[in-house]
């Protein structure tokens, strides 16, 4: 029996990115610590090569492979685009920091890559088994970057937390998983979505027990309550460099698992997992911005912001409609743009045997550094929604989207949390531009960093000003793959 060779043109970035990291790791090995930044420009050009291969290989049609296991379609080439952007931007900001803590290592590159890996396997997923190997393969790497600084006993307590509640997590998935599968008869989503459409009563019970415990394994992916337990202990405890990654690319990676889990695969149970995603989303919202404000740390305050974040994320989501979809992922593409950026400025402010973590640190910044102070103040005005800049057209898409499928007592409160939020953001803009400087050191960052950290925050500003091809991006991708 001759078996047909599969077409690998929809799986070539990861092919790519996998012969890459393997390469840099055998490189790494030969490699002095003084040489140690030929690791990191490795590690550069595979991110760099990946684009390029998935720009070329882009076509307007979904591409299948592996027994439809794979698509390659618009909203996978976007989110990978993007993904690859954020892990590049992420380690520029690291450079520094991480040099200066003995974690400029192979191995940091190496499971950078892996988890990038994972994130592009999440993102073209059309099964199960598929999803679950891409998550898993993400959630591992991550584990091991939190636990890499070997001497923190903070760091290695956040990569206890997190290894434990993830396993957890999984087994929740996996567990949701397998009773669609006794109920529909297949792991791949096309064909679950089919089945879903023609389902019995008797069946529909089971598939709804099963879709309880998938939607709990996606809100402990995506951070949101009553599953966000895990955020603000690992943002605090892993290092500043590792806490910048987890809250920057693999939230694109949760967003692509959510959109081919509940979209793609289980649209047929929309009003089922509706409900459960308000009710999420509203928690979220409320107990992310109420237990920021108490926060002094700006790590843990920046953790509980993701998860209100994720909370606005989610109502694009249980619209259930195209423009709804769209807006989701608009909105998780201008957090990452803002969590690059707000972590990244943390990492600025560190230095060598000082934890820039609390918000005193940020006093006077505007004295120290008139030009980063500003930037500072585009990333949070951008995260409480005021315009001109960006965050404000992310939060009016997914309250629009929300509005137009009825849920308008849910709109109101979603704004009185904002107006909440709003809060701890202008408290770090008062500490920078009206306290004294507990450190007068100008602030000196090597060139790429600066001109990174200014083009990202110049960012946040020109989309607020032109949001409409981000918005249209997102939108085409969206068409094109899910409806």
């Amino acid at each position: 029996m001759i078996v047909a060779m599969p077409n690998l043109t929809p799986v070539l970035p990861e092919i790519f990115v996998l012969v890459m990291v393997s390469l840099i790791l055998i490189i790494d090995l030969f490699v002095s610590p003084k040489n140690r930044v030929v690791t990191y420009a490795l590690t550069q050009m595979t991110l760099l090569g990946a684009a390029w291969i998935t720009v070329s290989t882009h076509t307007a049609a979904p591409a299948y492979t592996f027994s439809n296991m794979f698509v390659d379609d618009a909203m996978s080439d976007v989110l990978k685009l993007m993904s690859y952007i954020s892990v590049s931007v992420v380690l520029i900001y690291s450079r520094s920091y991480i040099s200066l803590r003995g974690l400029f290592r192979g191995e940091f590159f190496a499971l950078a890559l892996f988890a990038l890996l994972g994130m592009m396997v999440m993102i073209s997923a059309n099964h199960f088994l598929v999803l679950y190997m891409g998550l898993e393969l993400l959630s591992l790497s991550l584990y091991a970057m939190v636990a890499l600084q070997r001497d923190s006993a903070i760091a290695t307590e956040a990569a206890m937390k997190y290894f434990v509640l993830g396993a957890l997590a999984s087994g929740l998935l996996l567990y949701g998983m397998s009773m669609l599968y006794g109920a529909t008869g297949s792991l791949n989503l096309n064909q679950v979505a089919t089945v879903i459409q023609h389902v019995g009563t008797g069946k529909h019970v089971i598939l709804v027990f099963g879709l309880v415990f998938i939607v709990a394994g996606l809100a402990f992916k995506l951070g949101v309550v009553p599953f966000h337990m895990w955020i603000p202990d690992v943002y605090q405890g892993a290092p500043t460099a590792v806490t910048l990654f987890i809250g920057s690319a693999p939230k694109i990676a949760a967003f692509a698992f959510v959109a081919r889990l509940l979209v793609d695969g289980l649209q047929g149970l929309v009003h089922d997992w509706q409900g459960m995603l308000i009710i999420m989303a509203l928690l979220s919202m409320a107990i992310g911005n109420i237990t920021a404000i108490a926060q002094t740390n700006i790590k843990r305050m920046l953790a509980y912001s993701t998860i209100s974040h994720m909370g606005f994320m989610l109502l694009g989501f249980l619209s259930g409609s195209l423009n709804g979809y769209s807006s989701s992922m608009f909105y998780v593409l201008v957090y990452v743009l803002m969590s690059m950026g707000g972590f990244g400025m943390i990492m600025l402010l560190s230095r060598k045997g000082f934890e820039a973590e609390n918000l005193e640190d940020f006093k006077g910044l505007n004295q120290r550094s008139p030009w980063y102070a500003f930037v500072m103040l585009l990333f949070m005005f951008s995260m409480a929604g005021v315009p001109p800049t960006v965050g404000f057209y992310a939060k009016l898409s997914v309250l629009q989207a929300a509005l137009q499928a009825g849920f308008v007592w849910l709109v109101v409160a979603a704004v009185l949390f904002s107006v909440i939020g709003a809060f701890y953001y202008l408290r770090i803009i008062k500490l920078m531009y009206f306290d004294a400087p507990q450190d007068e050191t100008p602030l000196r960052p090597e060139g790429d960093i600066a001109m990174t950290m200014s083009t990202n925050g110049l960012a946040v500003l020109a989309l607020g000003i032109l949001p409409q091809p981000l918005m249209g991006l997102c939108f085409y991708a969206i068409q094109r793959s899910l409806l």
